[in-house]
Protein backbone atom coordinates (compact mmCIF):
# COMPACT_ATOMS: atom_id res chain seq x y z
CA UNK A 1 0.00 0.00 0.00
CA UNK A 2 3.09 2.62 0.83
CA UNK A 3 4.72 1.27 -2.52
CA UNK A 4 1.07 2.59 -4.36
CA UNK A 5 1.46 5.93 -2.51
CA UNK A 6 4.99 6.46 -3.59
CA UNK A 7 4.46 5.78 -7.24
CA UNK A 8 1.51 8.41 -6.90
CA UNK A 9 3.43 11.26 -5.24
CA UNK A 10 6.01 10.92 -7.57
CA UNK A 11 4.04 10.75 -10.71
CA UNK A 12 2.30 14.20 -9.47
CA UNK A 13 5.45 15.13 -8.85
CA UNK A 14 7.12 14.44 -12.42
CA UNK A 15 3.30 16.07 -13.73
CA UNK A 16 4.68 19.21 -11.90
CA UNK A 17 7.59 19.91 -14.12
CA UNK A 18 6.45 18.01 -17.21
CA UNK A 19 5.92 20.66 -19.84
CA UNK A 20 2.50 19.55 -21.85
CA UNK A 21 1.04 21.22 -24.62
CA UNK A 22 3.26 24.40 -24.20
CA UNK A 23 3.67 24.83 -27.67
CA UNK A 24 1.02 22.65 -29.74
CA UNK A 25 -2.27 22.21 -30.26
CA UNK A 26 -4.47 21.62 -27.58
CA UNK A 27 -7.18 18.69 -29.11
CA UNK A 28 -10.47 18.26 -26.84
CA UNK A 29 -12.26 15.69 -27.25
CA UNK A 30 -15.97 16.28 -26.57
CA UNK A 31 -19.39 13.49 -25.99
CA UNK A 32 -22.84 13.53 -24.12
CA UNK A 33 -23.19 10.52 -22.39
CA UNK A 34 -26.79 8.29 -22.60
CA UNK A 35 -27.51 9.53 -18.81
CA UNK A 36 -26.79 13.06 -20.26
CA UNK A 37 -23.16 13.20 -18.76
CA UNK A 38 -21.29 15.56 -21.19
CA UNK A 39 -17.42 14.47 -21.04
CA UNK A 40 -14.37 16.49 -21.73
CA UNK A 41 -11.22 14.74 -22.84
CA UNK A 42 -7.41 16.47 -23.35
CA UNK A 43 -5.90 12.66 -23.88
CA UNK A 44 -2.14 13.56 -22.03
CA UNK A 45 -0.10 10.19 -21.90
CA UNK A 46 3.61 11.25 -20.80
CA UNK A 47 2.47 10.23 -17.23
CA UNK A 48 0.49 7.35 -15.89
CA UNK A 49 -1.97 9.40 -13.99
CA UNK A 50 -5.41 10.95 -14.70
CA UNK A 51 -7.03 13.85 -13.47
CA UNK A 52 -10.76 14.61 -13.05
CA UNK A 53 -13.20 17.34 -12.53
CA UNK A 54 -16.72 16.74 -12.04
CA UNK A 55 -19.04 20.00 -12.05
CA UNK A 56 -22.69 20.21 -10.92
CA UNK A 57 -24.87 23.41 -11.18
CA UNK A 58 -25.17 23.56 -7.48
CA UNK A 59 -23.07 26.34 -6.07
CA UNK A 60 -24.42 28.55 -3.24
CA UNK A 61 -26.13 30.81 -6.11
CA UNK A 62 -28.81 27.82 -5.41
CA UNK A 63 -29.16 28.58 -1.77
CA UNK A 64 -31.75 30.84 -0.01
CA UNK A 65 -30.39 33.50 2.21
CA UNK A 66 -31.29 32.04 6.10
CA UNK A 67 -29.66 28.75 4.97
CA UNK A 68 -26.41 30.83 3.33
CA UNK A 69 -22.97 28.02 3.52
CA UNK A 70 -25.26 25.37 2.71
CA UNK A 71 -23.58 24.01 -0.64
CA UNK A 72 -19.98 24.57 1.10
CA UNK A 73 -20.87 22.61 4.03
CA UNK A 74 -22.33 20.17 2.18
CA UNK A 75 -19.16 19.12 0.09
CA UNK A 76 -17.27 19.47 3.52
CA UNK A 77 -19.42 16.86 4.75
CA UNK A 78 -18.77 14.08 1.79
CA UNK A 79 -15.69 13.64 2.55
CA UNK A 80 -17.09 12.49 6.79
CA UNK A 81 -18.29 9.07 5.53
CA UNK A 82 -20.77 6.93 2.78
CA UNK A 83 -24.00 5.21 4.18
CA UNK A 84 -23.91 1.28 3.56
CA UNK A 85 -25.42 -0.20 0.26
CA UNK A 86 -26.01 -3.67 -0.36
CA UNK A 87 -22.99 -5.61 0.22
CA UNK A 88 -20.66 -2.55 0.27
CA UNK A 89 -19.98 -1.52 4.33
CA UNK A 90 -20.33 1.86 5.66
CA UNK A 91 -16.83 3.82 5.69
CA UNK A 92 -16.69 6.68 8.39
CA UNK A 93 -13.69 9.51 7.84
CA UNK A 94 -11.20 7.67 9.42
CA UNK A 95 -11.85 4.43 7.03
CA UNK A 96 -12.14 6.59 3.74
CA UNK A 97 -9.01 8.19 4.61
CA UNK A 98 -7.21 5.00 4.91
CA UNK A 99 -8.73 3.86 1.90
CA UNK A 100 -7.93 6.87 -0.04
CA UNK A 101 -4.41 6.63 1.15
CA UNK A 102 -3.73 2.93 -0.10
CA UNK A 103 -4.89 3.53 -3.31
CA UNK A 104 -2.67 6.24 -3.39
CA UNK A 105 -5.02 8.54 -5.03
CA UNK A 106 -6.83 11.87 -3.74
CA UNK A 107 -10.17 13.03 -3.83
CA UNK A 108 -12.59 15.72 -2.86
CA UNK A 109 -15.09 17.81 -2.76
CA UNK A 110 -15.96 21.72 -3.36
CA UNK A 111 -18.59 24.18 -3.69
CA UNK A 112 -18.40 27.66 -5.65
CA UNK A 113 -20.64 30.67 -6.36
CA UNK A 114 -22.16 28.51 -9.49
CA UNK A 115 -20.47 24.86 -9.40
CA UNK A 116 -20.33 22.00 -7.30
CA UNK A 117 -17.54 20.18 -7.65
CA UNK A 118 -15.73 17.00 -7.32
CA UNK A 119 -12.06 15.98 -8.32
CA UNK A 120 -10.51 12.63 -8.59
CA UNK A 121 -6.47 11.83 -9.11
CA UNK A 122 -5.20 8.68 -9.61
CA UNK A 123 -2.93 6.28 -11.29
CA UNK A 124 -4.01 5.10 -14.78
CA UNK A 125 -3.24 1.40 -13.42
CA UNK A 126 -6.35 -0.52 -14.68
CA UNK A 127 -6.93 -2.56 -11.33
CA UNK A 128 -5.75 0.92 -8.95
CA UNK A 129 -8.37 3.21 -11.38
CA UNK A 130 -11.04 0.80 -11.31
CA UNK A 131 -10.73 0.87 -7.42
CA UNK A 132 -10.88 4.63 -7.12
CA UNK A 133 -13.10 5.07 -9.72
CA UNK A 134 -16.13 2.85 -7.46
CA UNK A 135 -14.70 4.47 -3.60
CA UNK A 136 -15.31 7.84 -5.54
CA UNK A 137 -18.61 7.13 -7.06
CA UNK A 138 -20.18 5.94 -3.63
CA UNK A 139 -18.64 9.23 -2.16
CA UNK A 140 -20.31 10.90 -4.77
CA UNK A 141 -23.55 9.29 -4.41
CA UNK A 142 -24.08 7.77 -1.38
CA UNK A 143 -22.67 10.32 1.59
CA UNK A 144 -24.03 9.60 4.97
CA UNK A 145 -23.60 12.96 6.40
CA UNK A 146 -23.02 12.10 9.72
CA UNK A 147 -24.68 14.32 12.47
CA UNK A 148 -22.69 14.16 15.21
CA UNK A 149 -19.26 15.14 12.52
CA UNK A 150 -21.83 17.80 11.72
CA UNK A 151 -21.94 19.34 15.33
CA UNK A 152 -18.44 19.22 15.75
CA UNK A 153 -17.62 21.24 12.09
CA UNK A 154 -20.35 23.55 12.84
CA UNK A 155 -18.99 24.88 15.82
CA UNK A 156 -15.00 24.76 13.98
CA UNK A 157 -17.03 26.96 11.57
CA UNK A 158 -18.66 29.51 13.85
CA UNK A 159 -15.24 30.30 15.67
CA UNK A 160 -13.63 30.53 12.52
CA UNK A 161 -16.42 33.42 11.78
CA UNK A 162 -16.13 35.07 15.04
CA UNK A 163 -12.36 34.95 14.54
CA UNK A 164 -12.64 36.29 10.80
CA UNK A 165 -14.70 39.17 12.58
CA UNK A 166 -11.09 40.34 14.16
CA UNK A 167 -9.70 40.81 10.64
CA UNK A 168 -10.20 44.14 8.30
CA UNK A 169 -9.26 42.28 5.36
CA UNK A 170 -12.67 39.81 6.07
CA UNK A 171 -14.53 42.87 7.04
CA UNK A 172 -14.36 44.75 4.01
CA UNK A 173 -14.89 42.01 1.49
CA UNK A 174 -17.90 40.74 3.21
CA UNK A 175 -19.66 44.05 3.53
CA UNK A 176 -18.46 45.35 0.11
CA UNK A 177 -20.34 41.65 -1.19
CA UNK A 178 -23.50 42.59 0.92
CA UNK A 179 -23.98 45.61 -0.63
CA UNK A 180 -22.84 45.20 -4.44
CA UNK A 181 -25.06 42.17 -5.03
CA UNK A 182 -28.24 43.78 -3.62
CA UNK A 183 -29.75 40.45 -2.43
CA UNK A 184 -28.42 38.22 -5.30
CA UNK A 185 -27.28 35.00 -3.94
CA UNK A 186 -23.88 36.61 -4.79
CA UNK A 187 -23.88 38.51 -1.80
CA UNK A 188 -25.81 36.05 0.51
CA UNK A 189 -23.67 36.18 3.78
CA UNK A 190 -23.08 33.44 5.75
CA UNK A 191 -23.13 33.51 9.73
CA UNK A 192 -23.65 32.06 12.42
CA UNK A 193 -27.24 32.30 12.02
CA UNK A 194 -27.36 30.66 9.07
CA UNK A 195 -24.78 28.09 10.23
CA UNK A 196 -27.55 26.56 13.39
CA UNK A 197 -30.14 26.85 10.78
CA UNK A 198 -28.60 24.01 9.00
CA UNK A 199 -29.64 20.62 9.23
CA UNK A 200 -28.15 17.30 7.84
CA UNK A 201 -31.89 17.01 6.49
CA UNK A 202 -31.11 19.81 4.52
CA UNK A 203 -27.23 18.64 3.06
CA UNK A 204 -29.36 15.59 2.22
CA UNK A 205 -32.36 17.40 0.19
CA UNK A 206 -29.34 19.57 -1.46
CA UNK A 207 -27.80 16.58 -2.78
CA UNK A 208 -30.63 14.66 -4.23
CA UNK A 209 -31.89 17.83 -5.80
CA UNK A 210 -28.48 18.81 -7.60
CA UNK A 211 -26.52 15.84 -8.01
CA UNK A 212 -27.69 14.26 -10.91
CA UNK A 213 -26.48 12.70 -13.81
CA UNK A 214 -28.41 15.04 -16.29
CA UNK A 215 -26.13 18.15 -14.74
CA UNK A 216 -22.60 16.64 -14.39
CA UNK A 217 -19.93 17.82 -16.72
CA UNK A 218 -16.74 16.26 -16.33
CA UNK A 219 -13.53 16.98 -17.52
CA UNK A 220 -10.51 14.64 -17.70
CA UNK A 221 -7.15 15.32 -18.50
CA UNK A 222 -4.49 12.27 -18.36
CA UNK A 223 -3.14 8.78 -20.14
CA UNK A 224 -6.40 7.54 -20.69
CA UNK A 225 -8.14 6.74 -24.19
CA UNK A 226 -12.06 7.95 -24.80
CA UNK A 227 -12.91 4.56 -24.48
CA UNK A 228 -11.42 4.53 -21.11
CA UNK A 229 -12.33 7.49 -19.87
CA UNK A 230 -16.08 6.77 -20.86
CA UNK A 231 -15.97 3.71 -19.08
CA UNK A 232 -14.36 5.92 -16.07
CA UNK A 233 -17.09 8.54 -16.35
CA UNK A 234 -20.24 6.09 -16.55
CA UNK A 235 -18.25 4.58 -13.29
CA UNK A 236 -18.46 7.50 -11.07
CA UNK A 237 -21.78 8.43 -11.88
CA UNK A 238 -22.85 5.06 -11.75
CA UNK A 239 -24.41 5.00 -8.17
CA UNK A 240 -26.66 8.32 -8.74
CA UNK A 241 -30.14 8.13 -9.48
CA UNK A 242 -31.18 7.07 -13.24
CA UNK A 243 -33.15 9.72 -14.35
CA UNK A 244 -34.65 10.95 -17.64
CA UNK A 245 -33.02 13.73 -18.87
CA UNK A 246 -35.89 14.77 -21.06
CA UNK A 247 -38.70 14.78 -18.72
CA UNK A 248 -36.77 15.95 -15.62
CA UNK A 249 -37.59 19.87 -14.60
CA UNK A 250 -35.07 22.25 -15.52
CA UNK A 251 -33.20 23.42 -12.57
CA UNK A 252 -35.02 26.84 -10.89
CA UNK A 253 -33.71 30.02 -12.57
CA UNK A 254 -31.81 32.32 -10.57
CA UNK A 255 -32.17 35.67 -11.21
CA UNK A 256 -29.77 38.17 -12.53
CA UNK A 257 -27.35 40.98 -10.18
CA UNK A 258 -29.27 44.16 -10.16
CA UNK A 259 -27.21 46.87 -11.60
CA UNK A 260 -26.74 49.44 -9.33
CA UNK A 261 -28.48 52.90 -9.57
CA UNK A 262 -26.15 55.24 -7.41
CA UNK A 263 -23.08 55.43 -5.67
CA UNK A 264 -22.73 54.06 -2.37
CA UNK A 265 -20.47 54.71 0.57
CA UNK A 266 -19.64 52.52 3.72
CA UNK A 267 -17.24 53.60 6.53
CA UNK A 268 -16.66 51.14 8.97
CA UNK A 269 -14.72 52.20 11.93
CA UNK A 270 -11.95 49.26 12.73
CA UNK A 271 -9.38 49.63 14.65
CA UNK A 272 -5.95 48.52 12.27
CA UNK A 273 -3.07 49.44 11.45
CA UNK A 274 -4.09 49.50 7.95
CA UNK A 275 -7.25 50.97 6.36
CA UNK A 276 -8.58 48.53 3.81
CA UNK A 277 -10.77 50.04 0.86
CA UNK A 278 -13.03 48.24 -1.79
CA UNK A 279 -14.64 49.97 -4.75
CA UNK A 280 -16.69 48.35 -7.42
CA UNK A 281 -20.02 47.24 -9.31
CA UNK A 282 -21.18 44.24 -10.86
CA UNK A 283 -19.12 43.67 -14.01
CA UNK A 284 -19.68 40.94 -16.49
CA UNK A 285 -20.82 37.30 -17.40
CA UNK A 286 -18.14 34.82 -17.95
CA UNK A 287 -19.92 34.51 -21.75
CA UNK A 288 -19.80 37.88 -22.79
CA UNK A 289 -18.00 39.12 -25.54
CA UNK A 290 -16.08 41.64 -23.98
CA UNK A 291 -14.45 39.13 -22.30
CA UNK A 292 -11.00 39.56 -23.95
CA UNK A 293 -10.67 43.17 -24.03
CA UNK A 294 -11.86 43.51 -20.46
CA UNK A 295 -9.07 40.73 -19.36
CA UNK A 296 -6.65 43.22 -21.32
CA UNK A 297 -7.43 46.59 -19.95
CA UNK A 298 -7.93 44.81 -16.58
CA UNK A 299 -4.15 43.94 -16.63
CA UNK A 300 -3.31 47.63 -17.59
CA UNK A 301 -5.49 49.43 -15.20
CA UNK A 302 -4.94 46.97 -12.30
CA UNK A 303 -4.02 42.96 -12.70
CA UNK A 304 -0.86 43.82 -14.13
CA UNK A 305 0.98 44.15 -10.49
CA UNK A 306 3.98 46.77 -10.44
CA UNK A 307 3.23 47.62 -14.24
CA UNK A 308 -0.37 48.65 -13.61
CA UNK A 309 -1.62 52.24 -13.67
CA UNK A 310 -2.83 52.17 -10.38
CA UNK A 311 0.30 51.01 -8.85
CA UNK A 312 2.32 53.63 -10.62
CA UNK A 313 -0.80 56.08 -9.78
CA UNK A 314 -1.55 55.21 -6.36
CA UNK A 315 1.94 53.64 -5.06
CA UNK A 316 4.93 55.03 -7.34
CA UNK A 317 4.13 58.59 -7.82
CA UNK A 318 1.87 58.95 -4.25
CA UNK A 319 3.42 56.77 -1.78
CA UNK A 320 -0.19 55.98 -0.72
CA UNK A 321 -0.20 52.18 -0.66
CA UNK A 322 1.87 49.10 -0.78
CA UNK A 323 -0.28 47.03 -3.24
CA UNK A 324 -3.76 48.50 -5.50
CA UNK A 325 -4.91 46.16 -7.52
CA UNK A 326 -8.23 45.44 -9.57
CA UNK A 327 -10.04 42.37 -11.01
CA UNK A 328 -13.37 41.28 -12.65
CA UNK A 329 -15.17 37.42 -11.13
CA UNK A 330 -16.96 36.84 -14.31
CA UNK A 331 -19.38 34.00 -13.60
CA UNK A 332 -22.93 32.38 -14.47
CA UNK A 333 -24.03 35.98 -13.34
CA UNK A 334 -22.36 39.48 -13.42
CA UNK A 335 -19.58 38.81 -10.72
CA UNK A 336 -17.86 41.62 -8.94
CA UNK A 337 -15.38 44.22 -10.49
CA UNK A 338 -13.54 45.26 -7.44
CA UNK A 339 -10.27 47.60 -6.92
CA UNK A 340 -9.11 47.47 -3.51
CA UNK A 341 -6.30 48.46 -1.61
CA UNK A 342 -4.21 49.09 1.66
CA UNK A 343 -3.54 52.19 3.15
CA UNK A 344 -2.63 53.83 6.73
CA UNK A 345 -5.96 54.74 7.83
CA UNK A 346 -5.06 58.99 7.52
CA UNK A 347 -4.52 58.73 3.97
CA UNK A 348 -7.54 56.44 3.29
CA UNK A 349 -9.62 59.42 1.65
CA UNK A 350 -6.70 60.09 -0.33
CA UNK A 351 -5.81 57.28 -1.72
CA UNK A 352 -9.50 56.60 -2.09
CA UNK A 353 -9.76 59.65 -4.49
CA UNK A 354 -6.37 58.97 -6.22
CA UNK A 355 -7.30 55.51 -7.33
CA UNK A 356 -11.44 56.83 -8.43
CA UNK A 357 -9.34 59.36 -10.49
CA UNK A 358 -7.48 57.10 -12.24
CA UNK A 359 -10.33 54.54 -12.38
CA UNK A 360 -12.47 56.93 -14.38
CA UNK A 361 -9.59 58.56 -16.64
CA UNK A 362 -9.34 54.67 -17.95
CA UNK A 363 -13.13 54.56 -18.40
CA UNK A 364 -12.98 57.34 -20.55
CA UNK A 365 -9.70 57.48 -22.33
CA UNK A 366 -8.66 54.08 -23.02
CA UNK A 367 -4.90 52.83 -22.73
CA UNK A 368 -2.27 53.76 -23.90
CA UNK A 369 -0.63 52.05 -27.31
CA UNK A 370 2.62 50.93 -25.00
CA UNK A 371 0.45 50.01 -22.33
CA UNK A 372 -1.50 48.07 -24.88
CA UNK A 373 1.50 46.00 -26.43
CA UNK A 374 3.55 45.86 -23.08
CA UNK A 375 0.45 43.92 -21.25
CA UNK A 376 -0.68 41.67 -24.76
CA UNK A 377 3.68 40.70 -24.40
CA UNK A 378 2.53 39.84 -20.33
CA UNK A 379 -0.37 38.21 -21.09
CA UNK A 380 0.80 36.11 -24.61
CA UNK A 381 4.11 35.39 -22.33
CA UNK A 382 2.93 33.71 -19.54
CA UNK A 383 -0.09 31.96 -20.79
CA UNK A 384 2.10 28.25 -21.46
CA UNK A 385 2.16 28.69 -18.06
CA UNK A 386 -1.09 28.33 -17.55
CA UNK A 387 -0.91 24.69 -19.22
CA UNK A 388 2.10 23.03 -17.92
CA UNK A 389 0.60 20.31 -15.54
CA UNK A 390 -2.21 18.20 -15.53
CA UNK A 391 -3.38 20.00 -13.47
CA UNK A 392 -3.40 23.14 -14.67
CA UNK A 393 -4.73 21.92 -17.55
CA UNK A 394 -7.84 20.60 -16.37
CA UNK A 395 -8.88 23.87 -14.70
CA UNK A 396 -8.88 25.35 -17.98
CA UNK A 397 -10.43 22.13 -19.28
CA UNK A 398 -13.38 22.92 -17.00
CA UNK A 399 -13.63 26.50 -17.22
CA UNK A 400 -14.21 25.10 -21.16
CA UNK A 401 -16.88 22.50 -20.56
CA UNK A 402 -18.70 25.14 -17.40
CA UNK A 403 -19.23 28.15 -19.27
CA UNK A 404 -19.55 26.19 -22.91
CA UNK A 405 -16.46 27.69 -24.82
CA UNK A 406 -15.57 26.64 -27.94
CA UNK A 407 -13.39 23.34 -27.49
CA UNK A 408 -10.21 24.79 -29.54
CA UNK A 409 -10.29 28.01 -27.15
CA UNK A 410 -7.11 27.29 -25.96
CA UNK A 411 -5.83 27.12 -29.24
CA UNK A 412 -7.18 30.53 -29.80
CA UNK A 413 -6.61 32.13 -26.69
CA UNK A 414 -3.21 34.27 -27.72
CA UNK A 415 -4.59 35.02 -31.36
CA UNK A 416 -7.86 36.49 -29.27
CA UNK A 417 -5.44 38.24 -27.04
CA UNK A 418 -3.25 39.76 -29.76
CA UNK A 419 -6.11 41.22 -32.15
CA UNK A 420 -7.21 43.05 -29.02
CA UNK A 421 -7.37 47.35 -29.84
CA UNK A 422 -7.48 50.11 -27.47
CA UNK A 423 -10.80 51.23 -29.10
CA UNK A 424 -12.01 47.82 -28.15
CA UNK A 425 -10.62 48.14 -24.10
CA UNK A 426 -12.16 51.64 -24.38
CA UNK A 427 -16.10 50.86 -25.18
CA UNK A 428 -16.20 47.22 -23.43
CA UNK A 429 -15.08 49.38 -20.06
CA UNK A 430 -17.33 52.17 -21.18
CA UNK A 431 -19.95 49.44 -21.53
CA UNK A 432 -19.66 47.52 -17.98
CA UNK A 433 -18.40 50.24 -15.73
CA UNK A 434 -19.88 53.30 -14.32
CA UNK A 435 -17.51 54.80 -12.00
CA UNK A 436 -19.98 57.51 -10.53
CA UNK A 437 -22.41 54.86 -9.82
CA UNK A 438 -19.63 52.05 -8.00
CA UNK A 439 -19.67 50.96 -3.94
CA UNK A 440 -16.81 52.07 -1.88
CA UNK A 441 -16.56 50.02 1.59
CA UNK A 442 -13.94 51.56 3.58
CA UNK A 443 -12.74 49.52 6.93
CA UNK A 444 -10.39 51.29 9.31
CA UNK A 445 -10.14 54.66 8.47
CA UNK A 446 -10.31 57.42 10.71
CA UNK A 447 -13.61 59.79 10.24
Amino acid sequence: MKLRAICARTAWALSLFCPIFAHAAIPVQHWTQSTGAKVYLIESPAIAMVDVQIDFDAGSRRVTADRSGLAGVTASLLSKGVAARGSAPALDENALGEAWADLGAQFGASAGADRFSFSLRSLTEADLLDQAVRLAARQIAEPSFPAEVWQRDRQRLIAQLKESYTRPASVVAREFGKVLYSGHPYGFELNEATLNRISVADMQAFHASYITRCHARVSIVGALTRAQADVAVAGLLSRLPATDCAKAPPLPVVPEVPPLDRAQLLRIPFDSAQAHVMIGQPGFKRNDPDFFALTVGNYILGGGGFVSRLTDEVREKRGLSYSVFSYFSPGRHAGAFTLGLQTRPDQAAQATEVARQVLTRFVSEGPLEAELQAAKDNLIGGFPLQLDSNRKLLGSLSGIAWNDLPLDYLDTWTAQIAKVSAADIKSAFARKLQPEKMVTVIVGAAP
